[in-house]
């Protein structure tokens, strides 16, 4: 019987896009978040402190001025930060230097505006000194600004060095198909033509696919449901080849079709669980592949009889296992993790991954 199969037109327009990638790249981080904000507050209060220790003459630190001086700083810093979240998309499509510059601007003119307008309050000194405080507070606010416009892009380009590496690393493992994995499809494939043609094409459209996929690397996030479809095409050739010694147990929960999921993730564990725990077993074993959801995370799992010690290959499995967690951590951030475990012969491992469905607006995690 012929299968229906999902063409790489189709699945580009079901994948969800990733944060930072065909959009509008821009050093500076959205300061409109909660945690932007949070940040915001935290280290303004932290700048005033340590102003207020070096200020004081007697004692640990000058109360009074670390009061007067939070204020400012506060009121400078979150007015600065939402000039600059309004005008972000507007500064993206300026040029890095101009944008600096547009930045650096908005800051001093802040600082310049609730300077006078915090000396005509108080009215403490006189007007040289008033005007000497002023600009004080400009070079201070002009030197900070530099230092933290610094961090941004330096912070900005580590970001995008990840993301190519991650490119990278995704493309190397779609490159990768095993040759002994190619010939011993091959062989099986020849072996049917004759006894069985309709399982030798439906093999033939099988390792194609296989091939689609490690060609595909536009792809960065796409249904679950796609992910699991291309394991059970290489299943199912690898069930041709190890016959009754593969045993398969499927424990998919209904939901998750259109979960978000980085491409060849899922299998690569399914072809270690092959070669590790299957394959070296005269006897073979199960292999247990299992997805549900707990509150806002999905867990993956992928169990396989844990192989004696002589048989063991270790070194493959590493390789995978660091890749896949590599791409999941730039992915995805902290909610997602990747761990395996040995309990009763039985080898696991177990990802997790923050709830979203393909195609939805807002990112799983933000990397800012």
């Amino acid at each position: 019987m012929r299968r229906d199969y999902i063409t790489v037109r189709q699945a580009r327009e079901r994948a969800v896009p990733l944060p930072g990638v065909g959009g509008t790249d821009f050093y500076i981080p959205d300061l409109c978040r909660v945690r932007a904000v949070f940040m915001l507050v935290v280290t303004g209060e932290l700048l005033s402190l340590v102003l207020a220790v070096v200020q004081a003459t007697q004692g640990w630190i000058e109360w009074h001025y670390f009061g007067l001086l939070s204020l400012f700083i506060q009121w400078t810093v979150l007015t600065s930060a939402a000039a600059i979240c309004v005008l972000r998309n507007w500064l993206a499509r300026q040029s890095v230097p101009m944008a600096t510059s547009i930045i650096v601007l908005i800051v001093l003119l802040d600082v310049l505006a609730f300077s006078l307008f915090a000396g005509g309050v108080l009215h403490q000194n006189t007007s040289a000194d008033a005007w000497r405080d002023v600009a004080k507070n400009m070079l201070l606010a002009l030197l900070i600004t530099l230092m933290v416009l610094r961090y941004f892009y330096l912070q900005f380009q580590w970001q995008q060095q990840q993301e190519a590496e991650m490119h990278a690393r995704l493309t190397a493992l779609q490159a990768r198909i095993h040759p002994h994995f190619l010939f011993n499809s091959m062989n099986t494939i020849a072996s049917l033509i004759t006894i069985n043609p309709e399982r030798a094409e439906d093999a033939v459209l099988d390792l194609s696919e296989l091939f689609r996929a490690s060609l595909r690397t536009g792809d960065r996030l796409i249904p679950l449901d796609d992910e699991l479809d291309l394991c059970r095409r290489y299943l199912a050739i690898e069930q041709l080849r190890l016959g009754d010694r593969l045993t398969l147990d499927w424990q998919i929960a209904d939901g998750l079709q259109q979960q978000a999921i980085p491409p060849l993730t899922l299998q690569p564990l399914v072809e270690n669980a092959i070669y590790h725990g299957i394959q070296p077993r005269p006897e073979g074993g199960t292999v247990k592949i299992e997805a549900y959801r707990k509150g806002d995370s999905v867990y993956l799992m992928v169990q396989n009889p844990r192989p004696a010690e002589d048989q063991r290959t270790h070194e493959g499995n590493r390789m995978a296992l660091g890749n896949i967690q590599s791409r999941l951590a730039a992915l995805f951030g902290e909610p997602a993790v990747l761990k395996h475990s040995h309990q009763n012969d039985i080898y696991t491992v177990t990802m997790r991954l923050p709830w979203q469905k393909a195609g939805a607006n807002e990112p799983p995690a933000s990397k800012r």
